[in-house]
Parts: structure tokens; C-alpha cells; sequence
């Protein structure tokens, strides 16, 4: 049936999922907007989403038809959040299926973007296993784009035809997302973190320029293997060249493991079909029980800011929301867990504006994703520190250490204010 048809499915009231990273169904989105003026209270969820532009249901006229609620908050609801229109639900990423499964968040919709059917009559989730496994699973009516464009991930995130109540068809490409070379400063990081990377380490790592920094830095290594949240063009480019083989690993050895994909052109033929990359369930990719059964679990992961004694906020910019935990709690505390595993938080000293992001206490209102009980490793483009077996006056001492220089005597008087003479005995 047609999009305009299928959104005929959905009524007063209902809750919807909609699937996330570069699997957004734009066409049903579209759809769904159109009949803004039609519904009320229809309560909306979504995560990570990859967008060419802003949801289209975001509109100041669709405030009673759509009750937006973000699980991971990205640039197609940012704004719409910011203004209060809409809001986020803080969880962790790998505990929103049970969420879902223990109709906490009950669905009734969920609208997915597809691959054609295979010869067995069977859809892949494409970019996308992560929510829209379990989505799937608790929803009654399931509302799917069958799109020509989408490529074919292996592994467990299928759906049979017959599963499907309204299949739309379309041919609308992923977004393809293309990072350019990692900066000095990311070059920097990533060298850092690349040194403390063994041979036959099991990898976890994100987007952008300082991970790609230190995947340029480990393309002679060994043995890799990767069970990470997304699969990037990064690390495509070491499974391509054999660094990752996944010949160490034990869940799923000889499978790069991932729940959701970002990426090139290139990245979408590279996994179409390919057997030997499997995305799953993020319940079961990010559980801290499975990473931390594969050796030297390396977790790589971002911050907005970091205090003195550790705290890491990765979701807020003082009050305003600008994504969420994501996987970040799930990795680092499943790395910590594993045999030989290391924890990385890498960020620049500074911020683009020259604002600094290593900080005294965090700005009010800024959430807490890694607490300074579980922070292992602090990179930035001056230095590496490992905090775990510090008291709060060293943790001080050796940030300090890699803050941007023009900040370190503000820090310094900060944590001679806060620690008093366990500070001052030490620095």
C-alpha cells in the first residue's frame, strides 16, 4: 500500500516507535506528519537518529498530535527539545528493549526501513538492529518500508514478510556520512590512546575524528576483534586490510559484531550481505556480561566535560540535553569487567570556542554518564591519565596534568579550594 494508507494504521493515542541511525523510515515520517492535523497524543519514540533534515512532525502546529519522547536525542529533535516541545528518556541504551519487553514503554506502531525480501521471504533491518529488534518484537502492528536502497545486514535483526502488516515500497538511500582527516588535535589523542592498544584486543569504538585517529594509529596491529554499538567506516577499513579478524575473541569468533551501522557508500556495499559482520539486538551486543567474556576489551568513548575527581558528562551542555548515555555506561563498565580491559574517555582539552572541558565541578545541570568510580583512562591532545586507583587530590593533580595549559593554574587553584593540603602535599 502507499505510505498515505498505511498511516490509516495508526490512531489517537497510540505509541510509535521509529527506527534509528541511518535506517530513519524518512517516507513513513513523512506520512505520519501529513496527518498532523488529524491525530492527538500520539506518543512518539526514537533514537539516534541520522537525518538529511529535521523530523518532519516536529512542527509547533503538531504540539498536541505528537508527543515526542528521544532515547538518544539527535540534530532531527535537538531544537525541538531545546524549545520544550519535546523531551528525552534517560537510559541506558542496552536497557531500553527491557524497557520495551516489560511494557514500561508499551508500543503499539513500529515503522522500519527494510531490505527486500531475501529468497526466503525474510527483511533485514538494515543500519539498524539495535531498538527496532525488540520494537518489532512488542509492537502489534508493524509498519515497514521495503526500500531498494537498503542494504542487507547479516546476522539476527530480520523480519519475515508475513510479519509485516503494511509494506511500503520506495527507494530512498541510507545517508551516507563521510569524515574527513582527524584534526592535529585528534591525531594526537588517538596516538595516545593507539599506544595502549595490545595485540588481540576486542574493540569498541565510535564516530568521528579522534576514533578514526586511533584506528589510523593500530593498522599494524594483530588480531583485532570488534564488538562495538556502530559500525563505521573505520573499522571497515582494518577488517578489509586483516587487522580485525576476530580470530581471538570468544563471543562470536572469526564475526565482527556491531547493532547499528554509519557510514560511506562504500561501508553500505562493504556489509551487504556479508556474512562475516553480524549485527544484533543492542540488549545483547551492549549487556556488560557478554563484552566482558571477550579478552582485552578496549572502550573507547567521548565526553562534553570531565571534573576534577573523574565525573563525565556526555550528555548535556550545562541544562540543555544534546544526546544521552547512549552505550557509553554499557562498554565501560563491561571493559572494566574483562580480562585485560581498558576504558578511554578522549577529549580535547578545549573546546572549539577556546572553552575549556576539563573543569572543576561540571557545569549545573549537567548529567553524570561516567561516574568517577568507573572512569579508567582521560586522553587528551596532552597527555594520558589512568585514575582508577587515585584519591581525589591525585585524580585533581593528573588532569590538571593534560588540561589545556592556559587552564591549569585556574584548576589548580580550584582543587587547592576543594582538597586543601591533600592537594597541595602532592602538586
Amino acid at each position: 500500500m502507499t505510505a498515505d494508507e498505511a498511516m490509516r494504521l495508526v490512531n489517537n493515542g497510540d505509541s510509535i516507535f521509529i527506527q534509528g541511525s541511518t535506517s530513519v523510515p524518512n517516507v513513513l515520517e513523512q506520512a505520519l506528519a501529513r496527518r498532523g492535523n488529524e491525530l492527538k497524543g500520539v506518543k512518539v519514540y526514537s533514537a539516534f537518529n541520522i537525518t538529511r533534515e529535521e523530523a518532519p512532525f516536529c512542527k509547533p502546529e503538531y504540539k498536541e498530535a505528537f508527543l515526542t519522547n528521544s532515547l538518544f536525542l539527535c540534530a532531527d529533535q535537538r531544537r525541538w527539545v531545546a524549545e520544550g516541545y519535546g523531551s528525552m528518556i534517560p537510559a541506558f541504551l542496552g536497557e531500553i528493549p527491557f524497557l520495551f519487553r516489560s511494557r514500561q514503554i508499551p508500543l503499539d506502531i513500529a515503522f522500519i526501513n527494510c531490505s527486500p525480501p531475501d529468497e526466503n521471504g525474510y527483511c533485514s533491518y538494515g543500519m539498524s538492529a539495535d531498538l527496532a529488534f525488540s520494537a518489532v518484537e512488542c509492537s502489534r502492528i508493524i509498519i515497514a518500508q521495503i526500500n531498494k536502497s537498503m542494504p542487507y545486514l547479516c546476522g539476527a535483526a530480520v523480519i519475515h514478510e508475513s510479519k509485516i502488516t503494511a509494506a511500503v515500497e520506495c527507494d530512498d538511500a541510507p545517508v551516507a556520512l563521510h569524515f574527513g582527516e582527524p584534526t592535529p588535535i585528534e591525531s594526537a589523542i588517538g596516538r595516545y590512546i593507539a599506544n595502549e592498544i595490545p595485540d588481540g584486543a576486542t574493540l569498541q569504538i565510535g564516530v568521528g575524528g579522534i576514533p578514526n585517529a586511533v584506528l589510523n594509529g593500530i593498522k599494524h596491529h594483530q588480531h583485532l576483534g570488534l564488538h562495538t554499538e556502530a559500525m563505521t567506516d573505520g573499522v571497515v577499513r582494518l577488517i578489509e586490510e586483516g587487522v580485525i579478524d576476530n580470530s581471538l575473541k570468544k563471543v562470536r569468533p572469526g564475526k565482527s559484531v556491531a547493532s547499528l551501522a554509519l557510514g560511506s557508500e562504500h561501508m553500505y556495499e562493504f556489509l551487504n550481505h556479508n556474512q562475516d559482520v553480524e549485527f544484533y539486538d543492542v540488549a545483547w551486543t551492549n549487556d556488560p556480561q557478554v563484552i566482558r567474556q571477550n579478552p582485552r576489551v578496549i572502550a573507547i568513548n567521548s565526553a562534553l566535560e570531565v571534573d576534577l575527581t573523574g565525573q563525565v558528562c556526555a550528555d548535556s551542555i550545562g541544562t540543555t540535553i544534546f544526546s544521552s548515555v547512549g552505550g557509553q555506561h554499557d562498554f565501560m563498565y563491561g571493559g572494566a569487567l574483562s580480562e585485560g580491559g581498558k576504558t578511554f574517555i578522549a577529549l580535547p582539552s578545549r573546546t572549539s570556542k577556546g572553552r575549556a572541558k576539563i573543569v572543576p565541578t561540571l557545569t549545573p545541570g549537567a548529567g553524570v554518564v561516567t561516574t568517577r568510580f568507573q572512569t579508567q583512562f582521560v586522553v587528551t591532545e596532552h597527555g594520558i591519565v589512568y585514575l582508577r586507583n587515585l584519591n581525589l587530590a591525585e585524580r585533581a593533580k593528573a588532569l590538571i596534568s593534560i588540561a589545556h595549559p592556559d587552564d591549569r593554574e585556574d584548576l589548580a587553584r580550584a582543587a587547592r579550594e576543594r582538597f586543601g593540603y591533600s592537594f597541595d602535599r602532592i602538586y
